[in-house]
């Protein structure tokens, strides 16, 4: 129910919709929902959760590209073509519930949190020691590819990950001066 009630999110938006049209969209009926999630903010967690760990563990499968700053990229574009590319849920969430729910909010902190340890991760393997800058600059490249990606725009994310590229290599040569 959580990954149906994500898909449904991304697609229109979270607070937004009522509850009877989420469990109509995901096969569930009200008292079925609070049943299992408590409240319709337990549901956003747990729709945000199984985003997450989706997105993270196909992150993680790409066993040849492990590692990559590129890949990233990769898994970001295999994810805009199998889910749409309707921007970050995540943020889009953090957004919404501002102000409204202290949990989501920090919800979504914790999982950005996450991804970036990734990247960071990455970028450390690629270059053999940290660069927090560097980290940085991937990350922002991911995330405005993701949020200009959704203006039915992927073609940016190969832009987005051709200056991943560059940056690594200029990153690899800063730390050798």
């Amino acid at each position: 129910m959580a990954a149906s009630a994500a898909q449904l999110f991304a697609r229109e938006g979270l607070r937004g919709i009522g509850v009877d049209h989420i469990g109509a969209s995901v096969g569930a009926s009200t008292r079925t929902l609070y049943k299992h999630f408590g409240s319709r903010d337990g549901l956003v967690i747990a729709a945000l959760e199984s985003r997450h760990a989706a997105f993270m563990a196909l992150l993680q499968h790409d066993d040849a590209a492990i590692g990559t700053v590129e890949s990233l990229f990769d898994t970001l574009e295999q994810w805009s073509n199998e889910f749409g590319a309707s921007g970050c849920l995540l943020l889009r969430a953090g957004n919404e519930y501002r102000g409204a729910n202290d949990d989501i909010v920090a919800l979504v902190r914790g999982q950005k949190a996450a991804f970036f340890k990734e990247i960071t991760r990455r970028v450390k393997h690629a270059l053999g020691h940290d660069d927090p800058l560097l980290s940085s600059q991937i990350w922002i490249l991911f995330e405005g590819a993701t949020a200009i990606a959704s203006l039915d725009n992927t073609a940016v994310i190969g832009a987005a990950r051709a200056a991943a590229a560059s940056l690594m290599a200029h990153g690899g040569k800063r730390s050798e001066a």
